[in-house]
């Protein structure tokens, strides 16, 4: 059986490089992940012979295209008067550093 922290693992590791340097692919018949590498010559998915209906490739975290929408979901939530102000933050260069710095002075960053 495979844990939540093997597939956090494995989200990470794809996610840790650029998009497609890195993959991991889950097994569903065996419960296994495996990984390959561009830059680290690893190469355990074209080493087995996998059925690939029964694998799923282990996102980067550019898939889930969470970046402005989780932002301003949590604005929403958490800062609902603050919300025209991050959006005019989100209209320039520099938006995550600005956007830090303004959650940081609301007591918020670690939320």
């Amino acid at each position: 059986m495979i844990s939540f922290s093997d597939i956090q693992d494995a989200f990470f590791f794809v996610s840790s490089s650029g998009y497609g340097m890195n993959s991991a692919v889950f097994c569903k018949d065996t419960g296994q992940i495996f990984y390959s590498s561009e830059m680290g010559g690893i190469d355990e998915i074209g080493d087995k012979d996998l059925d690939w209906d029964k694998c799923i490739d282990i996102p980067h975290k550019n898939d889930l295209d969470l970046n402005q929408r989780l932002v301003f979901e949590f604005v929403e939530g958490h800062l609902p008067d603050g919300y025209h102000h991050v959006r005019q933050i989100f209209r320039r260069r520099g938006a995550y550093g600005r956007l830090k710095d303004f959650l940081e002075s609301k007591g918020l960053l670690q939320s």
